[in-house]
């Protein structure tokens, strides 16, 4: 039986969020009313909690499933001290998936204790040095950029954003279905010769590379549409990420304001209505869900704290969608393919026009 074409089971941490448990558990269950029977929601964490949430709900979707977590935690938990409570919602998910009950996590609780908790309970891919966190920034077209590490990793090595430049390959390869992706570095101008010594040593890596490398970029370009991937160490992607977040309040508070200031300002904004609605979805982080954690064995998924029930539900679509297209599996067979022969150009694999190199994605008989 083919992994696609059996129940695909999403571990939910209900727990330590800032938007509240009843939010996180609301988020799961529109997903499991969505995505329907193919999929199982599982509902971790305090128990008694999550069934007088489900106690309000008039129809419980039958493939909406509650395993008990008895403690949590909190978002002012270090990492460290998230990965020794060995019964939080956290540890008994991931614990789940490492023991094939689940196929996937996903949580919008404390980002360091899930990302350690990843690496200890998971473990890493077979190569990878370290694993990243993608993020999704809009364009002036309709796709994605993806942009990785945003936080996993604040000081990196030129090995580091080389597998970021092949993990995000991957991603946007299978799930996006973008041919030969366009990866770029994140620099302070386009010439090769701009740039930090790590910039340069990791310019080196992807020229001996199969990945599809078109050179340095500048921050002005992410929104471009131009590239698929772009890489930089995570100190330098948690801050873009952050501004970004800020665009859309911004944004909006700018409108308002101006808005208010006259009648034919408020007319003017009647009519751009349904504009101003796509403006601000595209800036909405919901629309994008959950931030994958590339390079660990498995799926788990970073939601931000304050998700709302439509993000977790895109944040679970996401992680349906990973383990369907077998994303660590497919990074592992990747990175032996550009390194298993110095620098990858000797394998004679073809290329699908939706993989990276290899022509026929990893399947689980």
């Amino acid at each position: 039986m083919k992994n696609n074409d059996r129940v695909c089971r999403i571990a939910l941490d209900v727990m330590g969020a800032d938007a509240g448990p009843e939010t996180i558990a609301e988020g799961g269950l529109m997903a499991a009313r969505e995505l329907g029977d193919s999929v199982k929601v599982i509902l971790v964490g305090k128990s008694e909690i999550i069934n007088d949430k489900l106690k309000t709900e008039k129809d419980i979707p039958r493939n909406v499933e509650v395993v008990n977590a008895p403690h949590a935690v909190a978002m002012s938990d270090t990492a460290t001290e998230g990965i020794r409570r060995k019964t939080s919602s956290i540890a008994i998910g991931l614990t789940m998936q490492k023991e094939g009950t689940a196929d996937a996590f996903v949580s919008a609780g404390n980002t360091g204790a899930v990302m350690a908790s990843s690496l200890l309970i998971l473990g890493r891919v077979e190569g990878i040095t370290r694993p990243a966190i993608v993020g999704f920034f809009p364009t002036v077209g309709h796709k994605a950029t993806l942009v990785l590490d945003v936080g996993a990793n604040v000081d990196c090595k030129p090995i580091h954003l080389y597998q970021f430049g092949l993990m995000g390959s991957v991603y946007a390869s299978l799930i996006y279905k973008r041919t030969n992706p366009k990866v770029g570095m994140l620099s302070i101008g386009e010439e090769r010769s701009k740039g930090n010594e790590l910039v340069s040593q990791t310019h080196a890596l992807f020229d001996k590379s199969d990945l599809n490398f078109v050179g340095n970029l500048e921050g002005r370009d992410i929104l471009s549409g131009e590239y698929d991937v772009v890489v930089c160490d995570g100190f330098i992607g948690n801050i873009l990420l952050k501004f970004a977040e800020s665009i859309e309040g911004f944004l909006t508070s700018k409108l308002k304001r101006q808005v208010d200031t006259n009648i034919f300002s408020r007319v003017g904004a009647t009519l751009m209505l349904p504009f101003l609605k796509r403006l601000r979805s595209t800036f909405d982080y919901a629309e994008y869900g959950g931030a994958p954690l590339l390079g660990i064995n498995g799926a788990s998924l970073i939601c931000h704290g304050s998700s709302s029930p439509k993000a977790i539900k895109n944040a679970i679509k996401s992680a349906v969608a990973m383990v369907r297209n077998h994303i660590s599996q497919n990074i592992k067979e990747e990175l032996v393919i550009n390194n298993g022969k110095g620098n990858g150009r000797d394998s004679k694999q073809p290329d699908n026009g939706n993989r990276v190199v290899r022509s026929v994605p990893s399947t689980d008989e």
